[in-house]
């Protein structure tokens, strides 16, 4: 393929000068589009034809009020930023990815992700700074620094190792991951990965994580759990001394809308009963959680729970018959 000319150049900047323009605005007549981009109302239409042939739905409108329009299409089509406009962006998403925007945090760190990777070197300062000078209050995930978060997606995205140091009851030791992908609960963020020293699928809460950084160095993608219920599982039940799996008698959309997803894992069974799976530091604590949301429910695993449920109705049964005291004789 040869190079391209200096006309062509110029005819694809200027194409894309009129997309970006046409992305600003509803509406703009010939002689205006003409006037901005230095050319004749004729090249234009041509421009315009440009477009609709790169799969852009561009109207065209006749008389009073008519103009230039560009429609919505079948995909999302390029957006053209120019600075300000893209660290507004940035800054938005790196908001949404840190819970300020319920339910979009996931989606959030992707688009970042993408923006990320053609965000000029010269905006990223900028980015940096404002991120660091915007405070929240009230409850929320706890804060996480913007920075270890994106190199943990660019190294997920291109599957390089990455290490950090991390936690552990014998102090801090420094971990070494490959890592898969970043999961948002609706507290905290977390990291599934591969532990190289460990040899085995582990989840890191990204809060607790300093020093982290990405190597070049490449890995070839293990097969992996599903990452949402590996780290759910994990966060609700194989952390605590004591797990507990239960038959609830209502419908898991029911359930679910009672249990924060890291306090427990809900599975649907039938339309009518679902099967919640829990932990905590004592049977006691589960068992209370699960009467507490109101349903019958059954208790499936471990056995010795059962016990615990008829100790709990005797004394529950014997609070509720004891007769209040009268007044006080004088």
């Amino acid at each position: 393929m040869g190079r391209a000319t200096g006309d062509e150049r110029g005819t694809t900047e200027r194409v894309l000068t009129l997309l970006g323009l046409l992305q600003q605005r509803q509406v703009w007549t010939g002689p205006e589009l003409a006037d901005r981009l230095g050319v004749t109302p004729r090249t234009i239409r041509r421009d315009v034809e440009r477009l609709r042939t790169l799969g852009y739905p561009v109207h065209a409108g006749q008389g009073v009020g008519g103009g230039y329009r560009l429609g919505p299409g079948r995909a999302l089509p390029p957006l053209l930023l120019d600075d300000e406009e893209a660290i507004a962006t940035a800054v938005s998403l790196l908001a949404g990815a840190g819970g300020a925007v319920a339910g979009a945090a996931d989606a959030a760190l992707r688009a970042l992700a993408k923006l990320d990777r053609v965000l000029p070197t010269r905006l990223r300062h900028d980015v940096r700074a404002l991120a660091g000078s915007v405070e929240s209050f009230g409850g929320g995930r706890p804060p996480v620094d913007p920075e270890a978060l994106m190199t943990l997606a660019r190294a997920c995205r291109d599957e390089v190792e990455a290490g950090f140091d991390y936690p552990s009851g014998s102090g801090v030791r420094r971990r070494r991951v490959e890592p898969y992908r970043l999961v948002a609960s609706d507290r905290r963020w977390y990291l599934l990965a591969y532990d190289l020293d460990r040899a085995d699928w582990r989840s890191f809460r990204v809060d607790r994580m300093t020093g982290v950084s990405a190597r070049t160095w490449r890995f070839r993608p293990r097969p992996a759990p599903d990452a949402a219920t590996h780290v759910q599982e994990g966060v609700a039940s194989r952390v605590y001394p004591h797990r507990a799996r239960f038959l609830v008698h209502a419908p898991a959309d029911t359930v679910r809308a009672q249990i924060p997803a890291s306090a427990a894992v809900v599975r649907p069974r039938d339309g009518e009963r679902c099967e919640v799976v829990s932990g905590a530091g004592s049977l006691d604590f589960v068992l209370m959680h699960v009467l507490l949301l109101g349903h019958d429910f059954e208790v499936l695993d471990p056995p010795e729970l059962r016990g615990r449920c008829r100790a709990l109705a005797e004394r529950l049964r014997a609070a509720g018959s004891v007769t209040a005291p009268g007044p006080a004789q004088p």
